[in-house]
């Protein structure tokens, strides 16, 4: 299923919070992404009606089978590409803001390809 760079960003960022601190509700997502509890409310539940997200009776926010895989799979892009690009003399900063970017965007091709070498570098 093709997702939105707007739900990529918030599955991988509750991915994440969940990593983190364990439990995730929708005020943690608005503080960690820097946008309004209303924004998120909206959010939450597109993906719920995706089937991405449950929210349980107390505000807690999990990822179901399919928000999972979609979330790890930008996580894992963002972070090879972001060391990757470190590896490569950029900034932690711009390698960060580039590999954001990156993510949404590359083809499991490409990716496939720069992790490959990636990993033959090492």
């Amino acid at each position: 299923m093709k997702t939105h760079e707007s739900a990529e960003n918030y599955l991988e960022t509750i991915l994440v919070l969940g990593q983190r601190n364990g439990n995730v509700r929708s005020i943690d997502i608005a503080n960690e992404l820097g946008f309004s509890k209303p924004s998120v409310s909206v959010a939450m539940k597109n993906l719920r009606n995706q089937g991405h997200v449950q929210v349980d009776e107390n505000g807690s926010i999990t990822l179901t089978e399919s928000g999972r895989a979609i979330a790890e799979t930008i996580y894992e892009r963002h972070t090879l590409i972001s060391q990757w690009l470190i590896t490569l003399g950029v900034s932690e900063k711009t390698a960060m803001e580039d590999a954001c970017r990156i993510e949404h965007v590359i083809s499991a091709e490409s990716f496939a390809a720069i992790k490959a070498h990636v990993k033959s570098a090492l």
